[in-house]
């Protein structure tokens, strides 16, 4: 029997990865600030991943971290350093202090957003280009979990997530859309393979349209991606039409958040940001 806690549970990832990853001989342990009604197998605790005592009992027993809590969209620099640096070197630290041997966490194409299409596809020793404060929190969530491998010797996978919603929400997603299924076998592999040390690996389906960063990482710890966003192709372009090539949302990999909407004088004066994670 194994147990997994997730962090971030009630998230939009959480919550598509939750039926996704549960198994007869593995105990699910869901953890949010929001309430959660736990399911067979599965065991709840609500709590912050800023609080560093309830983090560590959090983590007692446990096989495996998968580190998925925070603020998921742009926010202001107090907010994204509270909950998503602090709390990621929380979550890393009470792992450590519980003996937790592994963790995933997830990351996310923001932490590289300003690269553009003439260095595609990127890889996974593409350096940094954060397109926000969200993208900043991200690297240095990679940065924690290569501090935390090297001198601690946990096993540490970032994976640099792109767009994982049930279906492409617009066009853009025909090229970076990570399908539920597909983001749970990446999980899956990410929690078998053996001692994998500190790797980068890209969260993305194998999409007709895709080519924006590899997925050699990913393959070598066993991921085969399985799903397609070309079979949402006519229904997403016929909601949303085609931007065509020179649209500003494919200038670079972050995509709108790069935009101005996302400048620091906007968002320090506003709780939290607009767009979600895609």
């Amino acid at each position: 029997m194994s147990r997994i806690l997730i962090t971030g549970a009630a998230g939009g990832v959480g919550t598509l990865l939750r039926p996704r990853l549960a198994r007869p001989d593995r105990t699910l342990r869901l953890l949010d600030i929001a309430e959660l009604e736990p399911r067979e197998g599965e065991e709840v605790l609500r709590a912050s991943v800023t609080d560093l005592d309830a983090m560590t009992k959090a983590c007692a027993d446990v096989d495996a971290v998968v580190h998925l809590g925070g603020i998921s969209v742009e926010a202001a620099w107090a907010d994204i350093l509270d909950v998503n640096i602090h709390g990621t070197r929380t979550v890393f630290e009470a792992a450590r202090r519980a003996g937790v041997p592994r963790v995933v966490f997830a990351s996310s194409n923001h932490a590289v957003g300003f690269h553009t299409p003439d260095e595609y596809p990127l890889g996974a020793d593409t350096p940094p280009l954060p397109d926000t404060y969200y993208g900043v929190s991200k690297v240095a969530g990679e940065a924690l979990g290569a501090l935390y491998h090297h001198r601690y010797g946990l096993d540490v996978i970032c994976i640099r997530i792109l767009t994982c919603f049930p279906t492409p929400p617009n066009p853009r997603a025909l090229s970076t859309w990570l399908s539920p299924d597909d983001c749970a076998r990446l999980l899956e592999a990410c929690l078998a393979a053996p001692s994998p040390g500190y790797r980068i690996v890209h969260g993305v389906s194998r999409n007709t349209r895709g080519g924006w960063v590899t997925l050699d990482e990913a393959a070598a710890l066993g991921y085969d991606p399985q799903d397609d966003a070309e079979v949402h192709a006519a229904a997403v372009l016929a909601e949303h039409g085609d931007p065509g090539p020179d649209d500003p949302v494919f200038a670079h990999l972050g995509g709108p958040f790069t935009f101005p909407e996302f400048d620091v004088d906007r968002m320090d004066r506003t709780e939290t940001g607009g767009a979600g994670d895609e």
